[in-house]
């Protein structure tokens, strides 16, 4: 036992992960600044690039960054290096944990969640990684990250020219509702949203409406003059792109007969990092579609403006109390957004008077979808 963990009070219920966690764990709270309550470390680390984050905390809640020291890092290193050794590779955030009543804690972390932002390299950085521990399979989001080469861009310049060489003829999109509906259903859900103050569900602006489920699924609705539209989101964990990345699958042509304004300022953000699994464009009173699946098999990337029934549920969850009267006024809200004349009274009734409905009735606004 070293000097750090000899001095290091050891809850004997404490989750600890491992012998080398442990250490890990000492040497850190060596670094503590007096009054320390608990510790948060966070390791980034691959075969060629390395970043530490050490925050203490008082018991205000006040915090204080500190620098692992060269000991620290070393031991992280090796750690990882034998951590290579498991079935799926080495992990790549390491997360540790701390309370100054000895409790410890650690997690590996191998991606199955995107990283923060702040924790992420460059792709070529994890491309040498992954030529130092050779992989079977990667997480969707990461595949794709590394190896997606701009194969589901359709930048301005192309899209016309792709237009006017295509021989395929698109599919009718049979399973999403007429345009003029699914906006205006789009816009009640979302200033459903909006009133019961939840940061998640749909969002609309001007000819744009915007939906990042909790799942990590979401989608974007683009409105064009002439009576177009364009709808293209992705699914997490989408089966086909596993296959294309992990498999070598070809990557399915979501835009195979689109007309030339179906182009990348219109698609979703995920089409610019590999992850687009549909596209869909509204044209001559009807929804198209390519290579992409039917949106029903889509679903969970899409909020439930399927029909006036599944959106006033979506609503009615939504509300502050529930009950057949909050059902039906729901539905009443989501009927008056279909003909463009939802009030706020409406929104009152279901979420009561807060500041939220306001923000809510401008959802409605922005769409049309109120008078």
């Amino acid at each position: 036992m070293t000097a750090a963990e000899d001095s290091l009070p050891i809850d004997s219920e404490s989750p600890l992960a491992d012998a080398a966690s442990r250490r890990i764990a000492a040497e850190l709270i060596a670094l503590a600044p007096p009054g320390w309550h608990e510790m948060q470390a966070v390791f980034a680390l691959t075969a060629v690039s390395e970043l530490a984050s050490v925050f203490f905390t008082d018991e205000q809640g006040h915090p204080a960054q500190v620098l692992p020291s060269e000991e620290v890092l070393a031991l992280v290193r090796r750690h990882r290096e034998a951590s290579a050794a498991m079935p799926g590779g080495p992990w790549w955030r390491y997360l540790v944990t701390a309370s100054a009543s000895g409790e410890i804690g650690a997690e590996h972390d191998f991606g199955a969640e995107p990283f923060p932002d702040d924790h992420l390299f460059p792709p070529e950085v994890y491309r040498a990684d992954l030529e130092a521990f050779p992989r079977a399979r990667l997480p969707v989001w990461l595949a794709a990250y590394v190896g997606h080469e701009n194969r589901q861009s359709r930048p301005t310049e192309q899209a016309g020219a792709l237009a006017r060489t295509t021989t395929r003829t698109p599919e009718i999109e049979t399973t999403l509702p007429a345009l003029p509906l699914l906006a205006m259903r789009w816009a009640a859900i979302a200033a459903a949203f909006v009133a019961a103050g939840s940061p998640w569900g749909p969002r609309v602006l001007p000819a744009l409406g915007m939906f990042e489920g909790a799942e990590r699924s979401g989608s974007s609705l683009w409105l064009v003059p002439g009576d177009r539209a364009v709808l293209s989101g992705g699914v997490w964990n989408d089966p086909v792109l596993d296959a294309v990345y992990n498999a070598g699958a070809p990557m399915p042509d979501l835009y195979a007969g689109a007309p030339g304004w179906v182009a990348n300022p219109l698609l979703n953000p995920r089409a610019g990092s590999g992850l687009l699994s549909f596209c869909y464009w509204w044209e001559g009173a009807h929804w198209y579609r390519g290579a992409a699946p039917p949106a029903s098999e889509v679903a969970a990337a899409i909020p439930g403006v399927w029909t006036t029934e599944s959106a006033a549920d979506i609503v009615a969850s939504l509300a502050d109390e529930s009950g057949v009267e909050m059902r039906d006024a729901a539905t009443e809200l989501v009927l008056a957004a279909e003909h463009g004349a939802a009030e706020r009274a409406l929104l009152v009734r279901l979420f009561g008077e807060r500041e939220d409905v306001d923000g809510a009735l401008h959802q409605l606004l922005m769409a049309g979808a109120a008078d």
